[in-house]
């Protein structure tokens, strides 16, 4: 193992840095500005210190996407290869190095069909045989299964598997009888009993696909950068034929485009880590990065949800970098079909990220890693911040003789303005950089299908986002209450959620909504518009979560050619033989028309 080099930033990163903790710190302040300024001169004391810290509250993780998407955006329009821009040098290759070190491909499982991972991890195996390269990697599948039903079709498909390719590629089955530590202890657990066989490993989720150049391309610049700890791809969803997909993931394309990007200029060697689709050098991983151990209240060990973050901010402490490819590059993931399905895996995340609160005295870190942990604590800490903010807004507007006792028109509308640009601006110049390139446009399906799926996606996303808040409330609260968390299977496959289903999910959204839109509609009308820009989608989140889960509704965006991505419109050949649903339904419609 090569000795952690020297952990302190070079003056270029030192001075990016710099630059967007000013530009941060700025926005902030003139954002409170603004907010004071909204606010009537005889709004009462109280009530103006409140709103201004529950606003503060919600500010840090959209002032830094804010900027990242600035300088995300320029980055891209200044080069062909903006990527090389934010990349150091030693990490500059041309494709064409010879492969020396071992590498594990980790696939990690819990409870998923068999026949689904196996389809995608044969396209893979196909690529790096093809490319004469599987002599350098060995495949474990790694499985935390407990229904017996499901571990035997894996045990019998995967030795199976591992028969068919034994003269090409190593393939290792293993089923943990003792699932402690999730994910992370699995991974734990491979290290145990064969790291050491291995230089790096590639960390696959079951829905992750990646094909064989975006995974050489991982361990070329890894090879390249003895002082490389993670290397982590960006990652981006596959063609889906599912309507809630379709809007969701169209959003994050567009919005990871610059916003990773300008994140790589200033995170730099202190990048993220999100756990799958990413390269970890194995000696320092195993060396460095055992998690800490959190307590419950009741004094037991609880295992550490969101281990990823701080198994990136370990790597950084222990001297090696943690960097991110910020281009697309092949390497894809699944995402889940419906609205409830989201919720279920987006609450995971949150217990996992308000865990942070407890490591952010661990000892030696880098000032921008806490930054990182509080960046990520707030993430989900300004959700119930918004929804009081609904509230108390709400609530002052009612018990109001007129709006004009409280805010000034004026001024509440520049900040409302203000506001939106700032929450959809990651996607406003994702969607730029499109616009502004006919090559990249043409990848979309042409400016005027684009624009069009866009503002669908930004009408979703405004109705989706308070879903989300309260769902993040009512959480942290039963949370703070005892309830316990943890990990569950995702139902991956498309399906229909029943108006029943939908109704026990978000009767306390819909009781909500209803109450927020009568107290205005009944006190001051001409507030309800304001209103609901932030309270809309609580009012229909039952229908949204229906209507976004038929299966109508998706073939009918498909043959519109609407909410489509580049892989789509002209699908690489790695992606045939995944039969997605998505790229069928448009092939049949193009063989139709």
């Amino acid at each position: 193992m090569n000795p952690p080099h020297n952990i302190t930033a070079d003056p270029v990163i030192r001075l990016r840095r710099l630059i967007f903790a000013v530009l941060s710190l700025t926005t902030v302040v003139l954002m409170l500005y603004l907010v004071n300024q909204a606010l009537a001169s005889n709004t009462p004391l109280l009530l103006r210190i409140l709103l201004l810290v529950l606003f503060a509250l919600t500010l840090p993780w959209m002032v830094v996407g804010f900027w990242n998407a600035i300088i995300g955006l320029i980055l891209c329009q200044c080069s062909k290869d903006p990527a090389s821009l934010v990349l150091p040098s030693s990490m500059q290759t041309n494709g064409n190095e010879p492969l020396t070190h071992s590498t594990a491909i980790l696939l990690c499982i819990r409870n998923e069909s068999p026949a689904r991972l196996i389809r995608n991890l044969q396209v893979m195996l196909h690529g790096l045989a093809t490319d004469q390269l599987a002599g350098f990697f060995h495949i474990y599948v790694l499985s935390d299964t407990n229904d017996e039903g499901i571990a035997k079709e894996e045990r019998d498909r995967f030795e199976a598997m591992s028969t068919e390719w034994s003269k090409t590629i190593p393939i290792t089955y293993r089923c943990r009888e003792n699932n402690a530590g999730y994910k992370a202890g699995n991974i734990a657990d491979f290290c145990g009993r064969w790291g050491k066989n291995h230089d790096f490993a590639l960390v696959l989720d079951a829905d992750s696909f990646m094909v064989s150049h975006a995974i050489t391309r991982l361990v070329r610049m890894m090879q390249a950068n003895p002082h490389l700890g993670i290397l982590q791809g960006l990652v981006i969803g596959l063609p889906s034929s599912s309507a809630f997909t379709r809007l969701f993931q169209y959003g994050m394309r567009l919005g990871m485009r610059s916003y990773t990007m300008g994140s790589a200029w200033w995170q730099a060697d202190c990048g993220p880590y999100w756990g799958h689709n990413a390269l970890i050098r194995l000696a320092p991983f195993i060396a460095d990065c055992d998690l800490p151990i959190l307590k419950s209240r009741s004094g037991e060990p609880k295992p550490i949800l969101s281990h990823d973050l701080i198994e990136a901010i370990l790597m950084r402490r222990a001297g090696y970098e943690v960097r991110i490819y910020p281009s697309e590059d092949a390497s894809w993931e699944e995402n889940p079909p419906t609205l409830t399905e989201y919720i279920r895996r987006d609450l995971r995340w949150c217990e996992g990220n308000l865990q942070y609160m407890q490591l952010l005295t661990l000892p030696n870190l880098r000032p921008v890693n806490r930054t990182q942990l509080i960046l990520a604590i707030g993430m989900f800490l300004g959700s119930p911040a918004w929804i009081a903010l609904i509230l108390f807004c709400t609530i002052a507007i009612g018990m109001s003789n007129s709006p004009s006792d409280l805010v000034n028109i004026e001024s509440l509308s520049t900040l409302l303005l203000v506001t939106l640009v700032m929450w959809y601006l990651p996607k406003i110049t994702g969607a730029l950089d499109v616009l502004l390139r006919s090559s990249e446009s043409k990848r979309f399906g042409g400016r005027w299908r684009f624009s069009l799926s866009l503002v669908l996606e930004m009408l979703f996303s405004l109705l989706m986002t308070p879903i989300a808040w309260l769902n993040h409330t009512l959480f942290i609260l039963s949370l703070a209450f005892g309830q316990k968390g943890g990990w569950s299977a995702q139902t991956r496959d498309d399906h229909s959620v029943s108006v029943a289903q939908a109704f026990q999910q978000c009767w306390p959204h819909t009781l909500l909504g209803i109450a927020l839109t009568s107290t205005l509609y009944f006190t001051h009308p001409e507030t309800l518009p304001y209103g609901l820009l932030f309270f809309g989608g609580l009012v229909l989140s039952i229908p949204l979560v229906v209507l976004t889960s038929q299966a109508w509704l998706g073939h009918f965006i498909i043959r519109c050619g609407l909410l489509s991505l580049p892989e789509e419109i002209a699908p690489p050949p790695e992606l045939l033989p995944l039969q997605l649903n998505a790229l069928e339904i448009k092939s049949s419609t193009a063989h139709t028309s």
